[in-house]
Formats: structure tokens, C-alpha cells, sequence
């Protein structure tokens, strides 16, 4: 059974029944003859006005919940051996298409966390605001209109008449976010659940998401269900949490009694769980590995039949870096603001203008094939580990195509004993090297993309995001293991992220990018301490107080 703590008087009273009332809740899913437990007989209520949020890692059955409430599993498939969930007293769970569908987009609406694959990218903002005003509000062309910019002016949108016509791909991720907020808001619903909505957004726009959704519950008098991994978001925006692992809610009660003194281990675990420690002490006769001076990568914007070029994406302008053994280079900014461009540039991946030298050797006017030989010297870990692995090829395939490459004078036998020391040296057991990237979960598969750069014995390695897409458990995890090789091997990382928890845990130097250009460059303790931009401020509180200052300039 669940702790559930007791109310304090007067907390959150609920004089009436729950708006939703989940019940002693089952999931299964069935693949031939096995079944699979994701859910097991959980309970909790949803006041009116309320906003609970369900926490727990990847697996806990979180997500698998939030999507039973609206039937929005793959069934026959999923299945609910038990219980019931009551909104406004009527089971959702028995009741058939015809019925549902009168409570999906009006009185229950959701969001999901990635806004880009939840939005249509063959229709304008506008068709796809104003179909659901059309089919559940039964409104004319005009009508829909209107209400889809009164929408749109709620959620934040700036200039709303100039995006109707704008479809997904011209947006912003947090401009994404708020168009699904106000196609989640188009019918004023009485119950939101949102999905790790702001998971996939740097940490302004974040915070700007987290307060977006709290004014418009307020306004709108609605109740929410918030699903999240993160317990910081979770302070920020829950009166009450519901704390979930192997599919059973193990914690239960107001947000500020969980985060103060939490009874249960897990809980305890996920409190504690952020990245922690400091990098190793900055060298300052460490041995260059890496530099640019005057980096620049401009692309062009052509216009016209004939694609005449109007004029340049400044992606990168003008940037000076070096990169020293044994130490990291944090360069950290949001979304658009060119450090993975930067970092591609400095790999030799994208053509660029302005000095680059690994080594102390020139590598900006090497050609592809000049550059090849210099590839196991300089290797590159992406964000989403699942889509940087080939989901046809083993985890031993995966990690040896690099050694059949740059070491093609190993035997079979020589490759894959490599490939044991490295999946020993990153934490994974050598005898699962035979398995496929979807048997393993997301901190493994980042752990087999790490491998995979390792095998090689790079110097250099860019991480683009590593530890964006993972639990935050997972995330310290990473650290620690990235912290533990580059001690090891003396590895000069050029980290890329928007994270400045996991940044301040690695980083000896930190560059703030914004718009191609860099705002701020100093040691990690001048950049954290004692910050001397509004932007850089503005990223620092919004990473660690969740919510950007009122007067901060950082905006969509």
C-alpha cells in the first residue's frame, strides 16, 4: 500500500467529490502469451482547482497512467485487469467511443511532451486551432478565428495574426509548447494533463511554460495532472504529489510535506538525485588539444527563382575557444543559439571560416579525406542516444565499426575483447554486447554511445546534450562516468548543454552563447558566482530557481 500522509486541516479540503478519482488502477500489456504489469492498483483523487503531479523515472508508469485516463493506450494490447477512473462519478473506462469522444477535447484535454511530433506539420497553426473549435464547439470559419487569436494572445503568442498562417517547423520549441497549451485550452477544459510539457525546453523557456500554466489554471479554474521525472519543476507548480516506481505509487502527499521530509527511500532518491561533485581543478599548463579563433559559420537565406542570396544566418560570428587536456569547456546558451554549430564546426562536421587547430596542427582547410584519419582523435556523443544507435546493428556491432575503420589490422577475436573493456569501463556488463539498442534503457544506451566514442581512445570529444534526454538519477549517473574517463584518459570535452546543473558539475570553463555570439567567458566559479550579464543571470536563476527574474530580456 501507498504512505499516504494525512491533510492538514484546512489544506486543500475537497467539500465535494474529487473531479477525478482514480481507483485501485491496473495496466497490462500483452505481447502473444506474456504479460507485462506497468500499472499495479493505484489510487489517488483530483480535486477541483487542484494540481497533482505524478513523479517517478522512465518505467514507473507514470506516462501509462495519464494516458489511461482518456483510453489512449493501444489497445487490445493494454489492458486494466482492475479498477476505475470516475470523473465527475462516471467511469472512463467503461464508457465506449461515442462517449468518450464528447469528454476528450472538452472536458479533459492533454499535452504531451514533445509539441514538434504532437502537431500536424502539413497545417497552419490556425487549421489546427480551429479544427478542434469546429468539431467540439460546432464554431464557423470566423468564429474560429477570433477564438484561435484570443487563444493564442492568452498563451504568450506574440504577434498572433502573423503566426495563423505559420506552420510547426517556422516555431520555437517553447512557441510549439504554448500553440498545443491553447489548443489544449481552445474548449476550457476542467481537467489538463500535462506529460513532461516542459522536458524538451531550455530553461527559460521552461520557466516561462511553468508559469504560463499556472496563471491559466488559476484563470480558467481548472484542475491538473502534471507528469514528470523532475522534483524540481514539481515544487514549482503541485499542491500535492504523488510519488510513483515500478508502476505503484509509493509516496503521497502535499508538496510541501514530501519535499520536506520525505518518508519513503525512493522518494528520498529522487530528492538527492541531480548531478553533484566539481571538476577537476583547472591546469593552467595543461596541453592544448583544441582551439578556434575567430570561428564563424554563416548561412545563407535565398529568396527569389533564381535563389539569389538576401542575406546570412549568423550562426556562429566571430568565436575564440581553446579546449585542454584533462579539462571541460561548458558552452551553454538555449536553443538557436549556435553551440552545437560551434561544436560541429570545431569537429571539422560543418564547413566554417577562421582558425582551427587540433593538436597544434591547422584543420580548417582539410578536405573530408584529409580529415579521416584524425576521426578516432575526435569523436562526438549526441543527445538522443536512441537515434544516434542503429536499431539493426548489436551493441557489439555498433561499438566495433569504429575500430574496423581506423583499426582495420585487429583480428575478430582483438575487436571484441576492446569492445568488453570499454562496456566494462563505461558500467555495462560485457555480456549484453550481443543484444539490440531498444533492449536497454535510456542511461544504458547513452552509456553504449559513450562506448562507442571510447573504443577509439579519442583526446577530443564533443558532447552535444548527453544527459538532456535521461532521468535525473541517470544524469549523475552520466556525470559521474564522464567525469571518472576524462580522469583517466586526460580528455578534453567540449560540453554542450543548456543544463547548468550538470555544466557547473563538469565544466573547469564555461562560454554563454546567445544568437551566435558569446555574451559571457570565464572560469566556472566566475560564471556561476558572479555572472555580469542580464542573460547569463537570467539562465542562472531560471536552471536553479526553475523561474527566470520578472526583469530578465530572455523571451520567445
Amino acid at each position: 500500500m501507498p504512505l499516504t500522509r494525512a491533510r492538514r486541516s484546512g489544506e486543500l479540503v475537497k467539500e465535494n467529490a474529487p473531479l477525478l478519482s482514480v481507483r485501485d488502477l491496473s495496466v497490462a500489456f500483452s505481447q502473444g502469451d506474456q504479460r507485462t504489469t506497468a500499472v499495479d492498483r493505484i489510487s489517488f483523487d483530483i480535486a477541483r482547482g487542484e494540481t497533482v503531479a505524478l513523479v517517478g523515472e522512465s518505467g514507473s508508469g507514470k506516462s501509462v497512467t495519464a494516458l489511461s485516463v482518456l483510453k489512449l493506450l493501444q489497445y487490445p494490447a493494454a489492458s486494466h485487469p482492475t479498477g476505475q477512473i470516475l470523473f465527475k462519478g462516471a467511469d472512463l473506462l467503461a464508457m465506449d467511443g461515442r462517449e468518450l469522444r464528447k469528454v476528450r477535447g472538452n472536458d479533459i484535454t492533454m499535452i504531451f511532451q514533445e509539441p514538434m511530433t504532437s502537431l500536424n506539420p502539413l497545417h497552419s497553426i490556425e487549421d489546427q486551432i480551429g479544427e478542434i473549435l469546429k468539431l467540439h464547439g460546432g464554431m464557423r470559419d470566423a468564429q474560429a478565428r477570433e477564438r484561435t487569436l484570443e487563444l493564442l494572445r492568452e498563451v504568450g503568442i506574440r504577434e498572433p495574426e502573423k503566426r495563423l498562417s505559420a506552420y510547426p517547423h517556422q516555431l520555437s520549441g517553447g512557441q510549439r509548447q504554448r500553440v498545443m497549451i491553447a489548443m489544449a485550452l481552445a474548449n476550457r477544459p476542467q481537467l489538463l494533463i500535462a506529460d513532461e510539457p516542459t522536458t524538451a525546453l531550455d530553461v527559460t523557456v521552461q520557466a516561462q511554460i511553468l508559469k504560463l500554466l499556472r496563471e491559466l489554471k488559476v484563470t480558467h479554474g481548472m484542475s491538473m495532472l502534471f507528469i514528470t521525472h523532475d522534483l524540481g519543476i514539481v515544487r514549482r507548480i503541485a499542491d500535492r504529489v504523488c510519488v510513483m516506481t515500478r508502476g505503484k505509487i509509493v509516496e503521497e502527499g502535499p508538496t510541501t510535506e514530501i519535499f520536506g521530509d520525505p518518508q519513503h527511500e525512493y522518494t528520498r532518491h529522487l530528492l538527492a538525485a541531480e548531478p553533484k561533485g566539481t571538476p577537476p581543478p583547472a591546469n593552467a599548463t595543461a596541453k592544448t588539444v583544441m582551439s578556434g579563433k575567430d570561428v564563424r559559420v554563416w548561412f545563407p537565406i535565398k529568396e527569389g527563382f533564381f535563389r539569389k542570396t538576401v542575406g546570412h544566418v549568423r550562426a556562429v560570428d566571430g568565436i575564440d575557444v581553446t579546449v585542454k587536456a584533462g579539462q571541460t569547456l561548458g558552452v551553454v546558451g538555449e536553443s538557436g543559439s549556435g553551440k552545437t554549430t560551434l561544436g560541429l564546426a570545431l569537429a571539422r562536421m560543418i564547413s566554417s571560416e577562421g582558425q582551427i587547430e587540433f593538436d597544434g596542427r591547422p584543420i580548417d582547410q582539410l578536405s573530408f579525406k584529409e580529415m579521416r584519419p584524425l576521426r578516432r582523435e575526435l569523436q562526438i556523443v549526441f543527445q538522443d542516444p536512441f537515434g544516434s544507435l542503429s536499431p539493426r546493428m548489436s551493441v557489439s556491432e555498433i561499438i566495433q565499426e569504429g575500430l574496423s575503420i581506423h583499426a582495420p589490422e585487429l583480428s575478430a577475436a582483438e575487436r571484441d575483447a576492446r569492445v568488453v573493456d570499454v562496456l566494462g569501463e563505461v558500467g555495462l556488463d560485457p555480456s549484453t554486447r550481443h543484444r539490440y539498442p531498444h533492449e536497454f534503457s535510456g542511461g544504458q544506451r547513452q552509456r553504449i554511445a559513450i562506448a562507442r566514442a571510447m573504443v577509439l581512445k579519442p583526446r577530443f570529444v564533443m558532447l552535444d546534450e548527453p544527459t538532456s534526454a535521461l532521468d535525473m538519477s541517470v544524469q549523475a549517473q552520466v556525470v559521474d562516468l564522464l567525469r571518472d574517463l576524462q580522469k583517466k584518459h586526460d580528455l578534453a570535452y567540449l560540453f554542450i548543454s543548456h543544463d547548468l546543473k550538470v555544466v557547473r558539475a563538469l565544466a573547469n570553463e564555461v562560454v554563454v552563447m546567445r544568437n551566435g555570439e558569446v555574451v559571457e567567458h570565464g572560469t566556472a566559479e566566475q560564471i556561476f558566482d558572479n555572472p555580469q550579464t542580464d542573460y547569463t543571470k537570467a539562465l542562472i536563476a531560471a536552471a536553479f530557481k526553475i523561474e527566470a527574474p520578472a526583469d530578465s530580456d530572455v523571451s520567445e
